[in-house]
Parts: C-alpha cells; sequence; structure tokens
C-alpha cells in the first residue's frame, strides 16, 4: 500500500538488473540511505539517517511513507504508538522508511527468485 508506479520504478532501478547482488536488507537500504547511523554526544546516544546512498530511491521511500501516513490505518496507528513513547517525528519517519525499504526489498527478492512459468 502506497507504493505507486514512479515510486516502484525508481526503487526497481536503484535495486539494478541483478538483485543477487544485495545480500541483505540492510545492504538495500544502505543503499537507498535509509539504514541508521549511530552518533553521540558525552552522555547521549542516539541515531540519524544515512545522507548518502541514491537520493531519488530515498524520495522514493519518503512518498511512500507519508502516503501511508495519509491513508494506512496501521501506520497512523505506529505513528501515534511511537509518539506516546515519546519519539520525535524524524525518528519516527526514519524507522517508517528502513521499515518501507525492508518491505520492498523482500517483494523482490521473492519475486526474482521464483521459478519462471
Amino acid at each position: 500500500m502506497g507504493i505507486g508506479p514512479d515510486s516502484a520504478v525508481t526503487l526497481l532501478i536503484t535495486m539494478g538488473d541483478n538483485p543477487e547482488r544485495l545480500s541483505t536488507e540492510a545492504s538495500f537500504a544502505a543503499l537507498c540511505g535509509v539504514s541508521p547511523i549511530e552518533y553521540s554526544s558525552g552522555g547521549r546516544s542516539s541515531r540519524r539517517l544515512n545522507h548518502g546512498g541514491d537520493r531519488q530511491a530515498n524520495a522514493a521511500l519518503h512518498r511512500i511513507v507519508f502516503t501511508r501516513l495519509r491513508v494506512d490505518p496501521r501506520t497512523q496507528a505506529y505513528y501515534e504508538r511511537r509518539t506516546q513513547e515519546g519519539k520525535t517525528r524524524r525518528e519516527i519517519i526514519r524507522c517508517l522508511k528502513r521499515y518501507a525499504a525492508r518491505e520492498v526489498f523482500n517483494l523482490v527478492r521473492t519475486a526474482s527468485t521464483a521459478p519462471p512459468l
């Protein structure tokens, strides 16, 4: 839900014509620039988004997340639950982008490993 044709094509182009080269969903997330990077200052430890990677793929995941926030009740419930836990909007969006990247990776890997008809 929330993955339109433009976003799907962008993510497929990012994955390339050889999806087997990406061994894990974490490698796909890093390629899209949605893998978390830990940083700390003093006693505070936190994570932020990776500013590297394919910016078009990152923008596609951004569109997917914001579409889901508008129309998907599960995503809205997740957002509310994480807000109640004290997470910031930016942290919640980062988590949702990573989840969307994981979902896309698993869909493409499943389709590419299926036997031809």
